[in-house]
């Protein structure tokens, strides 16, 4: 006669997408992915006005376009 455990099927290892560790994981890639965003930001505030036109936005755009709520059809009339 066969058993089958109750166990069978499941993974030994924590999912990622929950518990401790998910959560852990997902707060690690939120503070990485703010810290390149600030990045990002401070290195456009270092650019003078003429190089940010070039890549088509103003100095009042670029948080916007850093994250993501940059509105294209606006830009086109710098």
């Amino acid at each position: 006669m066969t058993t089958i455990s109750q166990t069978a099927g499941r993974s030994l290892r924590p999912s990622s997408s929950s518990g401790f560790f998910g959560t852990l994981v997902t707060a690690a890639y939120a503070l990485f992915d703010r810290l390149e965003r600030r990045s990002a930001v401070k290195t456009l505030n270092e650019l003078d006005d003429r190089a940010l036109r070039d890549i088509g936005i103003n100095r009042s755009q670029i948080e916007d376009a850093v994250y993501g709520q940059f509105k294209t059809e606006l830009s086109r009339y710098l």
